[in-house]
């Protein structure tokens, strides 16, 4: 299997080099050059991919882990990534994986009809596109995507959205759920802690709510003294409401110290519920802790009679009163895509 493949979002500058137009990072490269993603660099003047194939380890997870709370609840899914990645988060969970530059790390190598293949004999309802963001390895991802879709397999991409309109519209037409980790709601988190682009990333939500049948679910790590203020949490639960609906579920995730920022306390877990809280109060009908153990905040309830439609602690799931997606007490319809 070939390894480099040709891609498409790219152009030629007057001086000869080529640019990335994938992400808004827009690299701009030299023969033999990498992207800061470290997975595409130009080659006989062209940007190409060069990790096609090659995985940074599989696993067989609860769908609940990516994490997808509506999305075949109590299904596995089938995990993959690759390495490299288009941001630099100086607090990275995942960075042996996101933040590697050695090939030997992806040493891993399956086509995208094996990777179908496998999560099919494993039962799994679905393939996450996950570890590190998806968009820098497109290609990868869709043609994964198309051959899954032939077995009756979903796709999830799990992504920080930072990803450009063109391409955007393209690799979301493959995916069935999507979980967008909004990392804060001000320009400077963005720029400081991940030298992203903070409005790509509310783009990238928008279009995935209103423009796709795509399932989103949104997750917020929250990082005490950077991100977790009530006036920032009111302003991003605020605008997820009016800009994306009051269903879309949300994820508050606890922090632990990692990679560059080792300088932080772990989130505690009044934090998370706090924010629930207020998230809650704004008008969100679905809002869940992440990596703690409570299953009062991690469980699903109507938004309508608030009776417990799914018991969740962690990734084990209990009570389900759920019958064809509707509330089993008051009948009223859940938000979600159910088995």
């Amino acid at each position: 299997m070939k390894h480099t493949v040709p891609t498409k979002y790219w152009h030629t500058l007057s001086d000869g080099r080529v640019q990335c137009d994938l992400c808004p990072r827009f690299c701009k490269l030299k023969e033999g050059q990498q992207g800061l993603c470290f997975i595409r660099a130009c080659e006989k003047a062209a940007v190409v991919m060069t990790s096609y194939g090659r995985s940074s380890g599989f696993a067989v997870d609860p769908i609940e882990k990516k994490p997808l709370n509506h999305f075949l609840p109590g299904s596995s899914v089938f995990s993959f990534g690759t390495a490299g990645c288009n941001l630099m988060c100086s607090f990275c969970q995942n960075w042996h994986m996101s933040k590697s530059r050695q090939m030997e790390k992806i040493s891993s190598v399956a086509s995208p009809h094996d990777i179908a293949l496998v999560a099919k004999k494993k039962k799994c309802a679905s393939v996450a596109f996950t570890y590190n963001d998806p968009v820098i390895f497109m290609e990868y991802a869709v043609d994964t995507a198309k051959e899954c879709h032939k077995l009756g397999v979903k796709t999830v991409a799990v992504t920080a959205g930072e990803i450009c309109y063109k391409p955007r519209k393209e690799f979301f037409s493959y995916m069935d759920a999507a979980n967008v980790d909004l990392k804060a709601f001000t320009e400077r988190f963005y720029r400081d802690n991940c030298s992203g682009d903070f409005q790509t990333v509310l783009d990238t939500l928008i279009y995935l709510k209103k423009e796709t049948p795509v399932w989103l679910e949104i997750t917020t790590l929250l990082i005490p003294g950077e991100n977790d203020s009530d006036e920032e949490l009111n302003k991003m639960t605020k605008w997820i409401v009016t800009e994306l609906g009051k269903d879309v579920p949300l994820h508050f995730s606890a922090f632990h110290p990692d990679f560059k920022m080792l300088d932080k306390p772990r989130t505690p877990t009044a934090t998370l519920l706090k924010a629930r809280e207020i998230a809650l109060k704004n008008g969100l009908y679905f809002v869940y802790t992440g990596n703690v153990s409570d299953k009062a905040s991690q469980s699903t309830y109507c938004h309508n009679c608030h009776e417990l439609l799914i018991g969740r602690d962690w990734y084990s799931l209990s009570d389900h009163n759920l019958e064809d997606g509707k509330c089993a007490f008051c009948s009223t319809q859940c938000a979600g895509v159910f088995l």
